[in-house]
């Protein structure tokens, strides 16, 4: 079948917000006298803190009890900081352009939460760019399940096969693999050392997916 929408992961693929999270808890565990691995932190990339919990395993780590309101706040001024004026990643706007030239629909399948989602995609000046956006308050369970892909798939109206789904992270592409759906992955600075199985193409940079060549 012929290609009919490109469905998008946005933590990671469409903004790095992964890597700052990741700064901020390191540092917080650094002023604890705790390491923060990424390759520990890296396991609830793409999905929630069921795989890992940064305040469950701090408190572990030190044998006591912490203030979790004040951890959170901490890491979320941390995060401004690293953040910054960080905005769409290389060859996002030019991708999103070349698809809508080509009447193909849009679409956000994201583990996060809706008012995440939705104020980083205003905050850009994409949200009216998609027609569908799915995030972890429309199903049961988040990636690596596919539920978040099988729903954005019926909310646009196609077949599996006539979508392709980018993706940065292992959880992302075991969920869309589970869909049936064809995923290109794009790894960032947290994900690029983790095991990607199975996957259709692999890119440094969305920059370097050609839409002409489909």
């Amino acid at each position: 079948m012929s290609l009919k929408a490109i469905i998008f992961d946005f933590d990671g693929l469409i903004m790095d917000t992964e890597t700052p999270w990741y700064y901020a808890f390191r540092d917080i565990y650094q002023e604890h006298g705790v390491e923060l691995s990424l390759s520990l932190w890296s396991r609830n990339v793409g999905t929630n803190f069921d795989e890992f919990n940064p305040f469950h395993y701090l408190e572990e780590a030190l044998q006591t009890p912490i203030d979790h309101d004040h951890i959170k706040e901490l890491s979320e001024q941390k995060y401004a900081v690293y953040i910054g004026e960080a905005g769409l990643l290389p060859g996002v706007a030019e991708l999103l352009a070349s698809v809508k030239q080509r009447n193909l629909r849009l679409a956000v399948a994201s583990s996060s939460t809706r008012d995440w989602v939705h104020s980083y995609l205003k905050k850009l000046g994409i949200f009216e760019a998609f027609d569908v956006i799915h995030t972890s308050e429309d199903v049961g369970r988040v990636k690596p399940d596919p539920e978040l892909y099988e729903l954005t798939l019926a909310r646009l109206g196609i077949d599996a096969s006539e979508a392709i789904v980018f993706e940065d992270s292992p959880n992302g592409l075991k969920a869309a693999k589970a869909a049936g759906i064809r995923c290109i992955i794009v790894p960032n600075e947290v994900t690029r050392d983790l095991e990607f199985l199975n996957f259709d193409q692999r890119l440094a940079s969305i920059a370097e997916f050609d839409l002409e060549a489909l």
